[in-house]
């Protein structure tokens, strides 16, 4: 009797972890904090599914995905047609969440919010503005007591698709960037230091007085990092909210019933926040292990349905009405 308690224990221990469905993912950082949330509560809906997703940038879960390493990935830059030609699968690029991304710094000596314009960030980071006092800071901030420090420039380090949104932004806002440095998840920085990953960048800020970086805002919030309002397309300073990023999407248009890649960096709008985007995951349609194509589709539905309700709590702004129903569209072509 005891041997067979013993069969029965030892029965029980294995038959779960033989049952359990693991699906590795890779990506950006910029929406990691929701992500992991969402996984997390979608193993305790299910405990038998597990989702192990690993934060490593943009770059790097487009990497693995294309390498086949992972089973899906992640990216706040959605791939062009080039890019999706190279890739050995078919997938979907679903936007999940809209986020913003703030400048984020440390200048203890201003009790003040810095404002910024398109054309001072742009400056910073080409190095044409060097201190926290320069002319064109201080006309942006009139009144305000700005010190004669040398501006300390972070930027990241990865390939990164939050690089990609504040390249992005700066090329549309200053000639002198897009002719000189462009966008993409990587750029060759005129000035600065890198950080590895939102979590690196904000870290460096935190430490050193005098730093400027580019943050997801929930970074900034978690560190408690001090961001700025910045100048939009309208004339208004506007601070990164969830009412303010909700605002930049508000016009967007989709190109296609499936195809989901917008840019919606200095959108119009006297409310919107210039610096506001939607992040992806990289989805493949086809899939050799029938039951984990299954999950997938079902963590999808439960992401644009309950999974949205979750998105405020950690300052991510819901994906709008209109793309949610396309999206549970297009997850009918995932086999």
């Amino acid at each position: 009797m005891k041997r067979i308690l013993l069969f029965l224990a030892l029965l029980a221990e294995v038959l779960p972890s033989a049952a359990q469905t693991k699906l590795n993912a890779a990506g950006a950082t910029f929406p990691n904090p929701i992500y992991s949330k969402w996984f997390s509560t979608y193993h305790q809906m299910h405990p038998d599914v597990e989702i192990n997703y690993q934060s490593i940038g943009s770059g790097g879960g487009i990497a693995q995905l294309k390498a086949g390493t992972v089973d899906f990935g992640a990216s706040d830059m959605p791939l062009d047609d080039t890019k999706v030609k190279q890739m050995p699968m078919p997938f979907l690029q679903l936007p999940t969440v809209l986020g913003s991304v703030v400048p984020a710094y440390n200048v203890p000596e201003v009790k003040t919010e810095i404002k910024f314009t398109g054309e001072i960030l742009s400056g910073i980071y080409l190095g044409t503005i060097g201190k926290w006092n320069d002319k064109l800071i201080a006309a942006a901030n009139p009144g305000v007591s700005l010190p004669d420090r040398p501006i300390i420039v972070v930027h990241r380090s990865d390939g990164s698709g939050t690089t990609f949104v504040f390249t992005d932004y700066l090329s549309k806002v200053s000639p002198d960037w897009k002719g000189r440095v462009g966008s993409n998840t990587s750029v060759s920085w005129p000035v600065g230091m890198g950080a590895k990953g939102n979590e690196g960048v904000a870290g460096m800020i935190r430490g050193m007085e005098g730093a400027i970086g580019y943050v997801e805002l929930i970074y900034a919030l978690q560190n408690k990092i001090t961001y700025g309002p910045i100048k939009n397309s309208a004339g208004n300073f506007v601070k990164a909210s969830l009412e303010s990023t909700t605002a930049a999407a508000a016009g967007a248009k989709m190109p296609g019933p499936s195809d989901f890649r917008v840019s919606i960096t200095n959108a119009a709008g006297k409310d919107a926040y210039p610096i506001s985007t939607f992040t992806y995951l990289l989805i493949p349609t086809q899939w050799k292990d029938q039951n984990k194509g299954k999950i997938v589709t079902d963590f999808l539905q439960w992401m644009l349905n309950e999974g949205q309700s979750m998105t405020t709590q950690l300052s991510y702004a819901p994906l709008p009405d209109a793309v949610k129903e396309m999206e549970k569209a297009a997850l009918k072509s995932i086999r």
